[in-house]
C-alpha cells in the first residue's frame, strides 16, 4: 500500500497497517514528516481533546464521523502517548498539550512506523496518480505501484507549510465529488465602518460569548489591526458565512441589573470606571464611545443602565471577510462523505482508494479535535487495508 502524505493522518494509517503486517510506503513531498504537527499548539502540539465527541465536528453529514471517533477514541491516542512516556497536560477546555516539544509526537509516530516496518520517503514530489489493476504513483524519485492507495495530504489551509488541494484533485480525477471548501478556524476581517475602532483596540483581549448561526462559543476574542481573532472568533468562523453578523456578549457573567447593583453601592463612580472593572479599560472606553452612557453612574436612570447592558450583551458585528487559507488552521469541506465508507474511509466507487484526515468533509472545533479526526480516520483506514 502507498500513503501519500506524511502528516498526522498518513503516519497513523501507515503505523496501523504496518502493525497488521501490511507493507506500507509513506510518500511525503516535504523534507520532514509531520510539519503541521510541529507548528501546532505553539510548538507543543494540542494533540487531542478529552471531549472529542461527534457534535464537535462540522460536515454535510453530521453522522459520518461517529464510527471512526468511536472505534479509535481520544483515550486510545492518549494511551499511545503514555506508552511513549510523553509528558502532557490539560491546558483548558479538555485541550491536551505536550509538556515539551511537538517533536515528541512526530518522533512517536515515526518510531511506531519504523517498528512496524513502514518505509518512509520524504522529499518526493508526486506528479501523477493513475490506476489500472494497481495504482501507479509517479514521483520525483521514480514510480511506485500498489493495490491500495491512501490520500492523506491534508487540504488548502496554511499553504506556506506546503498545503495544496492535491487530495481533492486526485479525488476528482477518480470521479469523487468535493463539497464546497472554505477557510475554517480563521481570523475575521472588519468592515470599513468597524475597522477604525477595532484597529484602535489592537492587542486588547476580552472574555466573551460569540454566536452566529448554530455556533456559540465562550472564549477570548482578540482585536487586531485588521479585525477580530482569538479562540472565540476562530471557533465561530467555521459557522460564519459572508454577509452574516456575529453577536458578541461582552458581559457573559452579568445579568440585566449588573450596573444597577453597582449604582446603589457606588453612585459617585464614573460609568467608565465601573465598566473598566469588568472589561479591559480601553475596550470599555471604546464601547461607551458609541453613546451608551456617560458620567457618574448614580446620575443614570435604571432604564438607561438596562439598555446599556442589553446592548453590551448583544453587540452586533458584521465582518467583511476572513484572512483566508493563509491564516486558516483548517479547511471546511472536502471529499464528500457520501462517496466514502464511514467505517473504513474507502471510496465506494474506486476499489483500493482511501481518503483520510483533513481532505475529507469533516472539520473539528479548535482545540485538538482535528488531530483526533486525523488519528481516528487514519486508524480506520489502516485497519481496513486488505
Amino acid at each position: 500500500m502507498i500513503i501519500i502524505g506524511g502528516g498526522a493522518a498518513g503516519l497513523m494509517a501507515a503505523a496501523t497497517a504496518g502493525q497488521r503486517g501490511r507493507r506500507a510506503l509513506v510518500i511525503e513531498h516535504k523534507s520532514q514528516l509531520g510539519a503541521k504537527i510541529l507548528i501546532s499548539g505553539g510548538g507543543r502540539c494540542n494533540f487531542t481533546n478529552l471531549d472529542a465527541m461527534p457534535d464537535r465536528f462540522l460536515s454535510n453529514n453530521k453522522h459520518f464521523c461517529k464510527s471512526a471517533l468511536k472505534r479509535y477514541t481520544q483515550h486510545d491516542f492518549i494511551a499511545l502517548v503514555e506508552k511513549h512516556n510523553i509528558a502532557y497536560h490539560e491546558k483548558k477546555l479538555g485541550q491536551l498539550f505536550c509538556d515539551g516539544s511537538a517533536h515528541a509526537i512526530v518522533n512517536m509516530l515515526r518510531d511506531e512506523c519504523e517498528a512496524a516496518g513502514v518505509t518512509l520517503r520524504t522529499g518526493l514530489a508526486v506528479s501523477d496518480v493513475a490506476k489500472s489493476d494497481h495504482f501507479r504513483v509517479s514521483t520525483s524519485g521514480g514510480d511506485f505501484m500498489a493495490a491500495n492507495l491512501i490520500l492523506a495530504t491534508g487540504s488548502l489551509s496554511i499553504p506556506k507549510m506546503g498545503a495544496t488541494g492535491f487530495a481533492h484533485d486526485v479525488a476528482k480525477q477518480f470521479g469523487l465529488p468535493i463539497t464546497e471548501t472554505r477557510p475554517g478556524l480563521v481570523p475575521l476581517t472588519a468592515s470599513a465602518s468597524d475597522l477604525p475602532w477595532m484597529s484602535g483596540l489592537t492587542g486588547v483581549s476580552a472574555d466573551c460569548v460569540v454566536s452566529c448561526n448554530n455556533g456559540r462559543f465562550r472564549e477570548n476574542i482578540l482585536f487586531t489591526h485588521r479585525g477580530l481573532s482569538g479562540p472565540a472568533i476562530l471557533q465561530i468562523s467555521s459557522y460564519w458565512r459572508e454577509g452574516a453578523s456575529l453577536t458578541v456578549d461582552f458581559l457573559p457573567d452579568a445579568d440585566a441589573d449588573v450596573f444597577i447593583a453597582r449604582k446603589k453601592d457606588r453612585p459617585k463612580a464614573d460609568i467608565k470606571t465601573i465598566l473598566g472593572e469588568i472589561l479591559p479599560q480601553r475596550l470599555a472606553d471604546c464601547l461607551l464611545g458609541f453613546g451608551l452612557a456617560a458620567g457618574p453612574i448614580g446620575a443614570l436612570q435604571d432604564k438607561t443602565l438596562r439598555q446599556m447592558t442589553e446592548r453590551l450583551k448583544h453587540w452586533s458585528i458584521t465582518p467583511l471577510g476572513s484572512e483566508g487559507y493563509g491564516k486558516a488552521e483548517v479547511t471546511l469541506g472536502g471529499v464528500d462523505t457520501a462517496a466514502l465508507s464511514s467505517k473504513t474511509m474507502a471510496a465506494h466507487a474506486v476499489p483500493g482508494l482511501y481518503i483520510i484526515g483533513e481532505a475529507v468533509d469533516v472539520t473539528g472545533w479548535l482545540g485538538g479535535y482535528n488531530f483526533q479526526w486525523a488519528w481516528s480516520s487514519g486508524w480506520c483506514a489502516g485497519q481496513a487495508i486488505p
